[in-house]
């Protein structure tokens, strides 16, 4: 009943005030943010990179003019460079979200959005590593996919993701199955309309596992993004239905939950990613992880009266 309410509340000016004025809260921010700055960010992936693999998020989205969007490229060049030349760049890529590069901008957004992504692409391409274009509500799938496509011609290796929770996904997840694709699959964080987008758990999480069919049995490199443990299991079964190896798919989980989960995982053999998110922009994607799962919301408040 509240996740609505809290993605509401994502997108309130209001609600983000009152939350980032809160010193609570910023403590609380860390459990599932691993730094405001790059510099407070490296160190954990460089822990995490020890038994993990990582994808890194340069918070951020919804950007309303160019210059802010090129000052994203910037910053993903810089974290880039720097991946590199700390020797991370072989177990940590980034992911980039379309709308924080320009994707929503009025005049000649697409355009500008796929400029953007192509420098993020350059950049990754000379430090030995790769980049996943994030997925974020409905109305932004075709325009992300038709720059996916393009970005492809020249950067093969770029993720895809996309979200069980819509309809449609089922149909991409054989459009994107084929050999060198790479796709993250996940149930989706956006409060969508149900003529787009099954709305009862059960429903989604009977999607999740016909379009994971789809990309197991498929030729690409299924990328599964789950913290619900029957949908792990689920996938360790799948996999070897479809005859594949540990290093031709991987699992996915976020900073910060079922952090034990992940290290069993990884002492398994199995390929494990972490989502890390950084940046000072932590205020939508934190209230979306709180949205997804009550646990998050309860661990929110048994935070605060223990702090009282």
């Amino acid at each position: 009943m509240l996740r609505t309410p809290l993605l509401i509340a994502a997108r309130s000016a209001a609600c983000r005030t009152f939350v980032e004025r809160t010193p609570l809260t910023r403590a609380m921010v860390t459990r599932f943010v691993a730094g405001t700055t790059q510099e407070e960010t490296l160190p954990v992936v460089g822990d995490l990179t020890t038994d993990r693999l990582v994808t890194l998020d340069y918070l951020g989205e919804d950007v309303a003019d160019a210059a802010q969007a090129q000052s994203t490229v910037t910053a993903y060049t810089r974290l880039l460079t720097a991946l590199g030349e700390q020797g991370l760049a072989p177990r940590a890529e980034v992911s980039v979200k379309l709308s924080a590069v320009g994707q929503f901008l009025p005049a000649d957004g697409q355009k500008i959005a796929l400029d953007n992504a192509r420098q993020i692409c350059a950049s990754a391409a000379a430090v030995g590593t790769t980049v996943t274009l994030d997925m974020e509500d409905h109305t932004t799938t075709d325009s992300t996919l038709a720059i996916l496509r393009e970005l492809r011609v020249d950067f093969p290796w770029v993720g895809a993701v996309l979200q069980a929770y819509l309809r449609r996904t089922e149909a991409d997840c054989r459009d994107l199955a084929h050999e060198g694709s790479r796709v993250r699959l996940c149930k989706g964080a956006y409060d969508e309309p149900e003529s787009v987008a099954y709305r009862d758990k059960a429903e989604v999480d009977r999607s999740y596992v016909r379009c994971l069919k789809v990309l197991m049995n498929g030729s690409g490199y299924p990328m599964v993004a789950s913290h619900d443990p029957r949908i792990v299991k689920i996938t360790g079964h799948l996999a070897s239905v479809a005859g594949r190896t540990p290093d031709s798919y991987e699992y996915q989980m976020l900073y910060g939950i079922r952090t034990e989960e992940q290290a069993a995982l990884a002492a398994e053999g199995k390929r494990m990613r972490v989502y890390v998110p950084y940046g000072e922009e932590w205020y939508g994607y934190y209230m979306r992880r709180l949205a997804e799962r009550p646990a998050n919301l309860a661990f929110f408040a048994r935070s605060l009266v223990g702090r009282r």
